[in-house]
């Protein structure tokens, strides 16, 4: 077969293992109702299901990225595709919530290193203008995959019970296995003579650890304060150990990262962009499918069907822009994408209603969904440009360690707006609908998402004040979503300006 065929299966191999590391983050969200059935747990239990791959997937990132720079970044990235299979299987077979949780961690090892390495691999097996386009079109997955959790879930879940999503991981996860023993080149193994720098491992894990877990402490319990140990003293240990890990590199001999990339300017002008990419476009999908679900009324699959308008673009701008970023620049290419995706978050605000439809919405997503297909592929192949070889997959885990803790940190502030937001407008309005004192405090602590289905529980629907207070919580929504396009926005605008400051050319980066 010939060489330039074999690279192109390579790809396949590749994307078929990002496809189904990245879907595993957002396709249970769907089968969660079915799963709370099925263990008859209660739903913060159930949060657990998707809190513990978001955890292991950041905390592991880093180690398996260095791993496959030391041993070959083929062979670890088999090894976490197979294990990432297995899993898959050990979940659909889960007989209680405990051996779930576990077997997700699991297979967020396995996802953390098909996700990292996967870059790496690509910018190793390909070269010159090919290397822009097979880098684009592995972005359009990423993206693809992120945005089509719902759609894809929502499919499974309503044909074959959520057992289905675990187990299609099984026939997709043996074709990667079998292309990428056939296909995918082996990189070097840089640091076969090298020693491993646990401690460096064990710092940045319990650097990701303790930041993403009071993250999620935070979104988890959203009433409770910064200063609050459960969440503040987390982060502050997030904080220690980063600080410790920074000298341990600084000192050892062979260390995990080598701290002379964030020299490179143009990657600080990428892992900034990474940042606002999670943190702007990516947690606001969150909200997005919250408004579509709980407060429009589309069910999953519907949702899903609907989001296409913004998970496509993915699909056809990967390769486009994979070509483009060749002949123009990748950094305006970005700002340009980042700066519509803020256009796309202005214009919600002015069709924001209780009323609203598809019509006032779909504009909206085609614009976010736009930006993520030029962002998210320009931005591997840019990130990645002046790297040495041997960090490449260092290089890469970095910049998926930013954009996921970034998703974890915008959820959060999102949140937060979105809460006050809601709190405020209840308390405004709930004295004119004359609501019991209990019920409104009721509403405010139960917060936007569990708010919604109080009042539209059947007890409270039978009230004379039923219809009043019902909109008067969509209207809360509304308007604490308001806040977050502009928030949102202005995240986004930041990593705009971020990318023209910081990000160069390639011809400045060859000087």
């Amino acid at each position: 077969m010939e060489n330039s065929s074999k690279k192109w299966f390579s790809l396949i191999a590749m994307s078929l293992g990002v496809f189904m590391g990245l879907l595993d983050v957002t396709v249970v969200n769907v089968a969660l109702p079915t799963m709370q059935k099925a263990f008859n747990e209660p739903f913060t239990q159930l949060q657990w299901v998707l809190n513990a791959y978001t955890l292991v997937f950041a905390v592991t990132l880093l180690i398996v990225s260095k791993m496959g720079d030391m041993y070959g970044r083929k062979k670890v990235f088999l090894a976490s595709l197979i294990l990432f299979v297995i899993a898959s299987v050990v979940n659909g077979f889960a007989p209680s919530l405990v051996v779930l949780d576990i077997g997700r961690g699991i297979q967020a090892v396995g996802g953390a290193g098909m996700m990292s390495l996967s870059m790496a691999l690509v910018a190793s097996n390909f070269d010159g203008k090919q290397r822009g386009l097979a880098l684009g079109i592995l972005g359009s997955v990423i993206g693809l995959s992120s945005a089509s959790g719902p759609l894809v879930g929502g499919l499974l879940v309503d044909a074959f019970g959520w057992e289905s999503i675990f187990f299609i991981n099984l026939p997709i996860g043996i074709i990667a296995v079998l292309m990428t023993i056939r296909f995918v080149n082996e990189t070097p193994s840089y640091g076969k003579d090298q020693k491993i720098d646990f401690i460096g491992m064990f710092l940045s894990a319990a650097a990701l650890f303790s930041g993403i877990y009071g993250l999620i402490q935070k979104e988890t319990h959203i009433n409770w304060a910064w200063t609050n140990p459960k969440v503040g003293g987390w982060l502050i240990l997030a904080a220690v150990f980063l600080g410790l890990f920074i000298l341990a590199e600084a000192k050892v001999k062979n260390p995990m990262m080598n701290l002379t990339m964030f020299k490179n300017i143009n990657f600080i002008g990428s892992v900034l962009v990474a940042f606002a990419l999670g943190s702007g476009i990516y947690a606001f999908n969150t909200y997005l499918t919250v408004l579509m679900q709980n407060y429009i009324g589309w069910s999953a699959f519907d949702t899903g069907i609907r989001q296409l308008a913004l998970s496509v673009w993915s699909l056809i701008l990967g390769p486009v822009v994979g070509i483009l970023g060749n002949k123009f620049s990748k950094k305006w290419m970005i700002v340009a994408g980042l700066l519509v995706s803020g256009a796309g978050f202005i214009f919600l605000i002015g069709q924001l209603s209780p009323t609203m439809g598809y019509a006032q919405l779909w504009p909206t997503l085609v614009m976010i969904g736009i930006a993520n297909g030029i962002v998210n592929p320009v931005l591997n192949s840019a990130g990645l440009e002046g790297v040495a070889p041997e960090e490449m997959g260092m290089a890469s885990g970095l910049l998926n360690v930013f954009r996921q803790f970034g998703t974890s940190f915008g959820v959060v502030i999102l949140g937060l707006v979105e809460a006050d937001r809601y709190a405020d407008v209840i308390n405004q309005n709930a004295a004119g609908l004359h609501l019991p004192d209990k019920l409104t405090n009721g509403l405010i602590n139960a917060g936007p998402f569990s708010g919604h289905q109080i009042a539209f529980s059947d007890a409270l629907s039978k009230a004379p004040f039923a219809r009043g207070l019902q909109q008067m919580v969509i209207k809360a929504f509304d308007q604490g979503l308001i806040q977050i396009c502009y928030v949102a926005g202005t995240i986004v605008l930041i990593g705009a300006v971020g990318a023209a400051i910081f990000m160069r050319e390639r011809k400045e980066l060859v000087e």
